[in-house]
This record gives structure tokens, sequence and C-alpha cells, in this order.
């Protein structure tokens, strides 16, 4: 049995201006958020809301290593939440 969970599919999160999937790790849940502009870095222009949910469930093995990689460093943001950043991209895909 798989120690992170990501339960459903990553969706347009309008408020956040970001793509958002879920992450578990036995009790806890938390979100993960990835921002339009973070998404620019990789596109190379920045993405509308179709196209940044698009790239996220193209490359999900590596926001879901980035994922896993901040968690097991106990880097979770203030709110307990994960926004990935360009530098977690980069270090996941290393």
């Amino acid at each position: 049995m798989p120690i992170f969970l990501f339960p459903d599919e990553p969706f347009w999160n309008e408020e956040a201006d970001a793509v958002e999937f879920p992450v578990q790790v036995g009790e806890y849940l938390g979100r993960v958020f990835v921002t339009r502009r973070t998404l620019q870095g990789i596109v190379g222009h920045t993405p509308k809301p179709d196209e940044a949910v698009q790239q996220v469930c193209m490359n999900r093995t590596l926001f879901e290593r980035a994922t896993e990689q901040r968690i097991l460093a106990r880097a979770l943001d203030p709110d307990a939440n994960i926004h990935l950043t360009g530098r977690d991209l980069h270090r996941a895909a290393g």
C-alpha cells in the first residue's frame, strides 16, 4: 500500500488561480496548489485554466514526486497545505 495517496483528479481553483489536487498521508489530508505562474515556467507562457489542469495531468508523476518530497522534508506551508514552486519541480525532476 502506498504511503502517499492522491485520491482525486486535479482541478482548477479560480480563487487560488492554481491547479489544485488533494494528498493524503495517513490521517493527514491536505491540498496541493500549482499556480499559473509556476506552470508558466514549464510551458513558456501563461496557461489558461484548462491548459494548466492538462499540464498537471500529463506530468502528474512529477507533481506527485515534488509533493512527496515536500512532505518528507516536513516543508508544509503555514496553512498545512503545499504550494509547489518551480524549485520544487526542478528538484523532483532531478
